[in-house]
């Protein structure tokens, strides 16, 4: 095949970038499992206007379709109704861009079959029509966990989501990290005491307060939330807002502003924060300039962020929706967060963070001592096999020294010798070689089989 240019936006990581997202990846399942989130996969699909009506995300949306569409420049393949004409035109497929949205649909489905509330964690890939930059990809892959009730669900999982997130990353090879959190009801109150009646313009406008800074957020206000010059002071002055439960709750009143609204959500968002500081001081935060910028968030919000690594933005975000999920009048209220892992290893692999102890699994090289008895040595191979010790055998039967430059290549650190009194293993690193058993050797624990580690966290305190 001829070779062809890149696509921007599509990671594509070599064997040892791939060991430590599959080291990511693997750490956020266990973390998920082992406070009881389970497992589930959705389709890749939704019909467009089921995407299209969670947020303003039209311009991010692949649609899907065939290269042949039929004779009347519709594609039944990639219509909502299964090609049978019922749905019409704008019954079309897009690929999710994120994973909520096909859950909210999922636990519609499945309500029957559930038991609520259900706590559920979702890796997959999901794709997104925006310019690629650092840490942002067309093609990604998310970590979510979610927990939904049956027509109410509890305050206490809104700061217990939080606490589960902040676990997770602890566990990864990256520096420290710091969820923030906010209350949507709260800035809507708050919004709402000063006079100002679009409160999405005002939560678009203050959700890019990190990437334009305050005083072009406080032009957005002015120009596209209606906000005079005092209001627009008003609203950063409660997006300044950053601190401990204490903290924000003293600085909320000192603002001078009441609604019930707002009390509602400082209630709420007083409550995470208090929670979370008991279990795990100064990984979760209050921050009032978090909004978040889909439309289906009701309540609390969270964005986290890297210390020492700002500049990548949040990588895990989320936040509490009470009517993303309904069918009739039965509503299933949730609160989620997902972790950008794409954007989490690009920046591990690209800071050099962490690093894979070899681009391989295998441990042992068993090498060949001639064509007519590479048998022997793929039964080697398979009794190693057999008591979980990764091994391959040499591709040729060339000349020992050789096939120990080969391991050295793939950074294999064993390589095996099949004797006919005997066999023996070789440390390539080392040099030493000693007899071996393939019933009974057992390699370092450190070698059997690839590992992560940090290499120079920073500190970001």
């Amino acid at each position: 095949m001829a070779r062809t240019s890149s696509l921007s936006g599509f990671p594509e990581w070599l064997p040892d970038g791939r060991i430590v997202e599959n080291h990511v990846l693997d750490t956020l399942r266990h973390t998920f499992e082992l406070h009881g989130f389970a497992p589930i996969e959705t389709r890749s699909v939704e019909p467009v206007e089921q995407l299209l009506a969670k947020g303003e995300t039209s311009k991010e949306i692949y649609l899907l379709s065939r290269l042949q569409a039929d004779a009347e420049g519709t594609d039944d393949d990639a219509r909502a109704d299964g090609g049978t004409g019922a749905g019409g035109p704008d019954r079309r497929l897009g690929l999710h861009f994120d994973l909520t949205v096909p859950f909210a649909r999922w636990v519609v489905e499945h309500a029957g079959d559930l038991a609520f509330p259900f706590r559920r964690y979702q890796i997959q890939k999901v794709w997104r029509g925006e310019r690629p930059q650092d840490g942002r990809f067309r093609e990604f892959t998310q970590a979510d966990v979610d927990i939904v009730g049956d027509g109410t669900l509890a305050e206490h999982h809104e700061a217990e989501l939080a606490l589960v997130m902040a676990e997770a990353i602890a566990a990864l090879p990256v520096p420290p990290a710091r969820v923030r959190v906010n209350n949507r009801k709260l800035s809507q109150g708050f919004y709402a005491g000063i006079g100002l009646t679009d409160v999405d313009a005002v939560l678009r406008a203050i959700d890019k307060l990190d990437k334009i800074g305050p005083d072009a957020v406080a032009r957005l206000l002015q120009d596209e939330a209606g906000a005079s010059e005092q209001q627009a002071e008003q609203a950063l002055a409660l997006a300044a807002i950053r601190g401990t439960a204490h903290e924000v709750e003293d600085s909320v009143r000192g603002l001078g502003v009441r609604t019930d609204l707002l009390e509602e959500g400082l209630d709420s968002l007083i409550g995470v924060l208090s929670a979370a500081e008991r279990r795990r001081p100064d990984a979760v935060v209050g921050d009032l300039s978090i909004a978040r910028g889909l439309d289906y968030y009701t309540g609390t919000v969270y964005e986290t962020t890297l210390l020492g690594h700002e500049d990548l933005g949040s990588i895990c975000s989320g936040g509490r929706y009470d009517s993303l999920a309904s069918a009739g009048n039965r509503t299933f209220p949730g609160a989620g967060l997902s972790i950008g892992v794409s954007r989490l290893v690009a920046r591990i692999l690209g800071a050099d963070l962490a690093r894979a102890s070899r681009p391989v699994p295998s441990a042992v090289l068993v090498a060949v001592a001639d064509e007519a008895h590479r048998s022997t040595s793929d039964d080697v191979a398979a009794a190693l096999r057999a008591r979980d010790i990764p091994v391959e055998v040499a591709p040729s039967a060339a000349k020992f020294g050789k096939q120990i430059r080969h391991a050295d290549r793939r950074s294999i650190p064993f390589v095996w010798f099949v004797g006919d009194d005997g066999h023996e293993v070789k440390d390539i690193r080392s040099g030493g070689q000693v007899p071996a058993d393939p019933a009974t050797w057992e390699p370092p624990a450190a070698d059997r089989w690839p590992s992560v580690s940090a290499t120079a966290v920073e500190d970001g305190s």
